[in-house]
């Protein structure tokens, strides 16, 4: 007679044994997944709110090399951020372009899809975005936009950091 505990141990052998021997079965989910690619942001040395991002995306889960730099812009025209769409700092991600405050959720969004874009931005600096949080304050609602040689699309709207 089959009694539960048995049967528990049962199906945890054989999807063990589907999936990949019983060291899967036993590994968390977070071990799992692949490890994220590096950040590297180049930002003004003085501005506090980048510096507010950057802990957002390594609360996240991202590891962040920064470059303090004084002229942000010239790297700006170089990776091909429109002048319209520009923020206050630029990161570069495994061939991407993110620009401004635009969240983790997607960004990693971006890097499952990889969509054929230069990237991603946040333009401006939208209230409640991530590193531009202000207790007390109704955080705006906000675009973020993909945009590469063919063109600009809504990736996302968020409101703070919460997605709509």
């Amino acid at each position: 007679m089959l009694n539960r505990r048995h049967l528990l141990k049962t199906l945890t052998s054989l999807s063990a044994a589907l999936i990949g021997g019983p060291a899967y079965a036993q590994t968390p989910m977070s071990k799992l997944e692949a490890p994220l690619p590096k950040l590297l942001v180049s930002k003004d040395p003085n501005c506090g709110c980048c510096g507010d991002w950057v802990k957002h995306m390594q609360a996240a889960g991202f590891p962040v090399e920064v470059i303090e730099t004084a002229n942000v812009g010239e790297l700006k025209a170089r990776v091909g951020v429109p002048q319209d769409l520009a923020a206050c700092h630029t990161a570069q991600i495994d061939g991407y372009v993110i620009e401004g405050h635009v969240p983790a959720a997607a960004v990693k969004r971006l890097l499952r899809q990889r969509p054929a874009a230069k990237g991603l931005t946040t333009p401006g600096m939208p209230l409640g975005s991530p590193g531009m949080e202000v207790s007390g304050q109704d955080p705006d609602v906000y675009e973020v936009i993909l945009f590469g040689p063919a063109g600009r699309s809504t990736f996302a709207k968020y409101k703070g950091l919460i997605e709509l």
